[in-house]
């Protein structure tokens, strides 16, 4: 455990608002029945290349949401934690 210390504490390098997001599996656990939704919808999968596309196509439409729609932390409170000026994405056109 002692070695283990720098690794375990890891989250508290993050700002003090942000710790209740990193220690959740909130997103996890929706993804993981998201997979389990979709896949039961399928049934039976003709070989293992396309559940790995299913996953993938999932994992893909969950990053893109997060990464623009749902935002869990904000680029400015993430600034504290960088050097580098505030990045801003360019708006999404529908």
């Amino acid at each position: 455990m002692d070695d283990s210390r720098e690794d375990v504490l890891a989250y508290t390098a993050f700002p003090r608002e942000h710790w209740p997001q990193i220690a959740s599996t909130n997103n996890l656990e929706r993804l993981n029945a998201e997979v389990k939704r979709r896949s039961d919808v399928v049934g039976i999968f003709p070989n293992e290349r396309s559940v790995i596309r299913l996953v993938g196509a999932l994992m893909i439409e969950q990053s893109d949401e997060w990464a623009v729609a749902r935002r869990y932390m904000s680029l400015e409170s993430l600034a504290t934690l960088s050097d580098d000026p505030i990045r801003r994405l360019s708006a999404v056109t529908a």
